[in-house]
C-alpha cells in the first residue's frame, strides 16, 4: 500500500476504513446509552483499541445525518465512506508535508484549522460532526486548542471522541463529554467482523475480543513465537525459564516486525488484565505488584524505543517480571 493510498497512519492492508463499513457488530449496550434525539455537545467513545469504536463514531455519524439531513441514506453513506460528506469532519493525524508518512501526534494547527472550518456555513442541512480518532493523539498543546472549542462549540456541532486510553485525557475534555464505554466483542461478533477465511480460528483465538488484532494475527499468518507466548501467559508462574528465554529469542529477532508488536500488545494487555482481577479481588499486594508491572513494561518498552536497547533483553526482563508476580501472587494462596 503506497502513502498515497492511506488516509490514516496505521491503516491496514486490505482491511476497510471505519467510515466505510456498513453494520456495526456488537456493542448493543454502548448503542443503547445513545439517545440520537437529545444529542450532547460531546460523545467520548472509550475502551481497548482495536473493537470498532471509530466504526460507531461513523455510524453514528450517519445516521444523525440522516435524520437532520435531508438526502437518502445511501447518499449519505457513500460520502461518509469517501470522506467527502460536507457536515463531517475527521482529526487525525496529518500527512507529513513531505508527502511521506504521517506525524506522529495530531498537532495543534490541525486543531486550529479544524475550528476555522467549524465556523464556517453547513455544506448541507442539518448537523455537523466532528470525529476526533483517536484524541490520544493530541499533544498537551492541541488537546488544550481542542479544549477550548469543546468549551464554547459552535451551534448544531456534535463532536465524537475516539480514546483507548481515556484515563490520559485532560480532565475537562472527559467532564465535557457524554462518557460511553465500549467493551472487547465476543469471539463469535469477531468472527462475523472479519469473515470466514483461512486460519480465522487461531487469529480469533490471539484477537482477545478486538477484531483489529484479529487482522493483524491474520496477516502474520502462523507465529510459533506468538503462539508460544500465548501459552505461557495462561500459566507464566510454572514451567521452566527456557520456555520464555526461547520466546523472546523468536520475538526479538525482528525488533521492527509486526510479530514484535503484536506480542508487546499480548505482554500489556495480560498485565492490565492482571491489574483488573487484582483490583476485583481486594487483594492489595496483589493489585500493587500489578501496577509495578504496568509500570516496569511502559518503562522496559520506552526505553528500548528510544534509546534502541536489545529487543531480547527487554522482553526477558519482563517475563522474569511477571513470572515472579505469578509466582507470587497466582500460585500461592490469595493473600
Amino acid at each position: 500500500m503506497s502513502d498515497d493510498d492511506l488516509r490514516e497512519p496505521d491503516q491496514l492492508e486490505g482491511v476497510p476504513l471505519p467510515e466505510s463499513r456498513s453494520e456495526v457488530v456488537g456493542h448493543a449496550t454502548a448503542r443503547a446509552q445513545l439517545d440520537l434525539d437529545r444529542l450532547p455537545n460531546a460523545i467520548l467513545l472509550n475502551g481497548p483499541r482495536g473493537i470498532g469504536k471509530a466504526t460507531l463514531a461513523f455510524d453514528v455519524a450517519r445516521q444523525i445525518f440522516a435524520r437532520t439531513g435531508d438526502e437518502p441514506p445511501e447518499h449519505i453513506a457513500a460520502q461518509v465512506a469517501s470522506g467527502g460528506y460536507p457536515n463531517l469532519s475527521v482529526l487525525r493525524k496529518a500527512p507529513r508535508d513531505t508527502g511521506k508518512g504521517f506525524y506522529t501526534q495530531i498537532r495543534v494547527e490541525e486543531v486550529r484549522a479544524l475550528k476555522g472550518e467549524a465556523h464556517l456555513t453547513r455544506g448541507r442541512a442539518g448537523v455537523r460532526i466532528i470525529v476526533v480518532d483517536s484524541i490520544d493523539d493530541c499533544n498537551p498543546s492541541s488537546a488544550n486548542a481542542l479544549l477550548k472549542i469543546l468549551e464554547e462549540p459552535p451551534a448544531d456541532t456534535l463532536f465524537i471522541l475516539v480514546s483507548h486510553r481515556p484515563g490520559g485525557l485532560l480532565p475537562t475534555i472527559r467532564s465535557r463529554c457524554r462518557s460511553i464505554a465500549l467493551r472487547q466483542l465476543s469471539d463469535a461478533d469477531v468472527r462475523q467482523v472479519i469473515g470466514q477465511r483461512p486460519g480465522l480460528d487461531a487469529a480469533v483465538q490471539l484477537a482477545g475480543g478486538r477484531p483489529r488484532r484479529a487482522y493483524e494475527a491474520l496477516a502474520l499468518g502462523d507465529n510459533a513465537g506468538l503462539a508460544a507466548l500465548q501459552g505461557w501467559l495462561k500459566s507464566p508462574g510454572s514451567g521452566p525459564a527456557q520456555v520464555h528465554l526461547a520466546i523472546a529469542d523468536t520475538l526479538a529477532s525482528d525488533k521492527a516486525g509486526a510479530a514484535y508488536a503484536f506480542g508487546r500488545d499480548m505482554l500489556t494487555d495480560w498485565i492490565a488484565a492482571e491489574a483488573t482481577n487484582a483490583a476485583k479481588s481486594g487483594a492489595k499486594p496483589r493489585l500493587a505488584s500489578a501496577q509495578a508491572l504496568w509500570d516496569k513494561a511502559t518503562v522496559l518498552f520506552a526505553d528500548a524505543e528510544e534509546y534502541n536497547l536489545d529487543a531480547r533483553q527487554t522482553l526477558i526482563s519482563l517475563f522474569d517480571a511477571i513470572k515472579g508476580h505469578a509466582q507470587t501472587h497466582l500460585l500461592a494462596p490469595a493473600q
